[in-house]
């Protein structure tokens, strides 16, 4: 069992709703963090045709629990209508609630109840490199992060099952989408631009589709977790810049996976691909786990300088490179973004081993070492 760094603070007093693409350990953490609670599965076509038929039964097996008594409801998305009991429980019992799901789209689109700001929201990503013991960098970016993919010895078929389940039960069963064969389309799309800047109109051409269509389809993704947008940095200075999003799938070996990508190995276009998403993963963990007040995003001018990853207001500009010896022409883009934006840290995180500093105050870190003192709360 790995011991993540999702911790659910907020349960001690509050309740809360935890959200998670399937497979990423939330009902193992759950019963790790609070193997005493009182627990039901929606899973469990029995547990979920008793509430779908009467709802109000949550209410009658839980009204004479003592006061602050924690209750966790598995997959609340599959009965959204015991929010109302939960709302019920909570304002007359003082019941704490861990709602738990792999989808707020169900919730939110269809008005469900919501609890009115009363469960704090937390989500669980992919495995982190600081929750793996002897981290396996080459296995992680073949393999995965999801926990059953990134132990197996071969998972190709793992990350095939998962995908038809996703399809299946996430997409087709919930109606979300009247064509599948164009989401399935678009699904392989998102994968090869994946990291990349999105063009509604490109890839609806691509698809068949209307550039409407395609913007609901990378909703779905986020609704569904698997996927997030990452922002452009806009703050303009001397240049006209990118204002379009980058889109990220939540798993490097599931984005392999749909783009047929066997083994990757170092020195290929492909790994660096990989890499960087990887990274990104990391960051997007840390940031959310740490409830991190500062906002990722990238930057791009119109001429084509980035930076990959600039942390809050210009705090930390990050360039990220598979290379294994970093030279004076991989410091090009991050030097010209330092010379407008002044961040207070330049990082060159990369597969250099030896961490080290330039003349002008640009940190070359090898990426083991980054990857620490991330996790440590060195960076921000």
């Amino acid at each position: 069992m790995y011991l993540r760094r999702q911790l659910l603070e907020a349960t001690k007093s509050n309740s809360i709703f935890l959200f998670g693409a399937r497979q990423t350990g939330k009902s193992t953490l759950l019963k790790s963090l609070f193997p005493d609670a009182i627990s039901f599965d929606l899973l469990n076509s029995d547990v979920k045709n008793r509430f779908e038929q009467r709802p109000a039964l949550l209410y009658e097996i839980l009204k004479h629990e003592p006061d602050n008594a924690l209750v966790i409801i598995d997959e609340i998305q599959q009965v959204p209508e015991l929010l109302n009991e939960v709302h019920r429980l909570i304002f007359d019992k003082q019941l704490r609630f861990v709602l738990c799901g792999s989808s707020a789209r169900k919730l939110r689109r269809k008005g469900y109840n919501t609890l009115g700001g009363r469960a704090v929201p937390y989500y669980l990503y992919p495995l982190v490199s600081a929750e793996i013991p002897d981290f396996n960098l080459d296995r992680a970016l073949n393999h995965g992060l999801l926990p059953a993919h990134y132990d197996a010895s071969a998972p190709s078929m793992l990350m095939s099952a998962y995908l038809d389940v996703y399809l299946r039960e996430e997409i087709k069963a919930e109606a979300l989408v009247r064509n599948m064969k164009s989401f399935n389309q678009f699904l392989t799309i998102a994968a090869m631009t994946n990291g990349e800047m999105v063009n509604y109109n490109n890839i609806a051409s691509d698809c068949g589709v209307s550039a409407n269509t395609v913007k609901e389809y990378f909703s779905i993704l986020e609704d569904t977790l698997l996927g997030c947008f990452v922002p452009a940095y806009t703050r303009t200075k001397k240049r006209r810049l990118v204002q379009a999003p980058r889109f990220y799938l939540f798993d490097v070996g599931l984005t392999n996976h749909m783009l047929k990508r066997k083994h990757i190995e170092e020195g290929t276009p492909e790994y660096g691909h990989a890499f960087e998403h990887f990274v990104i993963q990391e960051l997007v963990a840390y940031i959310s786990y740490t409830q991190n007040e500062n906002q990722l995003s990238y930057w791009r001018t119109y001429t084509g300088v980035e930076v990959d990853a600039i942390i809050g207001d210009a705090k930390i500009a990050i360039e990220i490179k598979s290379a294994c010896e970093i030279q004076n022409k991989h410091l090009k883009n991050l030097r010209s973004f330092a010379n407008e934006y002044s961040p207070a840290r330049k990082l060159v995180v990369s597969l250099d081993i030896f961490t080290r500093r330039t003349d002008d105050d640009i940190e070359l870190i090898y990426i083991h070492d980054f990857l620490k003192a991330l996790w440590q709360g060195k960076y921000f």
